[in-house]
């Protein structure tokens, strides 16, 4: 069963996420977490997360922004270490809150709601029409990528935030998902770099068997996906962006993420 519903998971998350930026990590940790111990839904998702954005390097290749890459992409890196290596000291932080809905129980914590304000204010950034005429000139990316990649490394939430100040650059919507791809396997190869260790000690035969069937999922929904991409305007693009980076806060928020 939980073949089926991972990779049914990682077919729509593939596909959602190369028009987002965002998203495959997000969904695919807490499904992960159903069937594995945490430690081992970390390193699952690490590695089909960076397998998913090595697929859409091969298709996106050729639509990149090498300056923006370079401007994003070291801070990215230099910073998803930094958060990688926290990752265990600040998750012994204590909480803020916890509630029990339906007897399930959620827990706010100081990262969750630095990040979901975060993302609040840059998905009304696509939504109000002032600020969305606004533009993040150049001098903004270094900030941009040390905040996706610190946040990357720290809790494997890169996406939302690189989405976030890349849609707002003038790049076209081709242009958009092949910088991020690259950025993203940036910060995809320093993280697990550092979780080594852990993806070493806990991934054995029974996880690389599902992380096959997960790569192929992935694969399907990066193909599914890219049949549709023609259909996608760089204005519909912005506004897939800001209703799910507000989704995305809201829940990452009240501690459901």
């Amino acid at each position: 069963m939980e073949y089926v519903i991972i990779c049914l998971v990682t077919l729509f998350g593939a596909g959602m996420t190369l028009f987002s930026g965002f998203g495959l990590g997000t969904i695919l940790m807490p499904v992960f977490g159903l069937f594995f111990p945490i430690e081992v839904a970390i390193a699952l998702t690490a590695l089909v997360h960076f397998a998913n954005n090595l697929i859409k390097f091969g298709f996106f290749h050729k639509h990149l922004n090498w300056k923006i890459i370079g401007k994003f992409g070291i801070p990215s890196v230099l910073a998803a270490f930094l958060g990688a290596r926290l990752l265990s000291t600040l998750s012994e932080m204590p909480n803020i809150t916890s509630y029990q809905p339906n007897g399930h129980e959620f827990f706010i914590t100081p990262v969750k709601l630095t990040i979901a304000g975060l993302l609040v204010f840059f998905s009304l950034m696509d939504i109000i029409p002032k600020l969305a005429r606004l533009q993040f000139s150049d001098k903004y990316m270094p900030l941009g990528g040390a905040l996706s990649g610190f946040f990357g490394g720290l809790s494997g939430n890169q996406g939302a935030l690189r989405a976030a100040f890349l849609i707002r650059s003038g790049l076209s919507k081709e242009v958009f998902i092949g910088t991020g791809v690259v950025i993203a396997c940036l910060i995809d190869m320093t993280r697990i770099t550092v979780y080594s260790e852990r993806i070493v000690e806990h991934v054995g035969q029974e996880q690389i068997m599902l992380l096959s069937f997960a790569v192929v999922s992935a694969f399907l929904g990066v193909f599914i996906g890219n049949r549709l991409f023609q259909k996608i305007t760089i204005k519909s693009l912005q506004v897939i962006v800001a209703v799910m980076l507000l989704v995305f806060a809201v829940l990452l928020g009240l501690g459901v993420l």
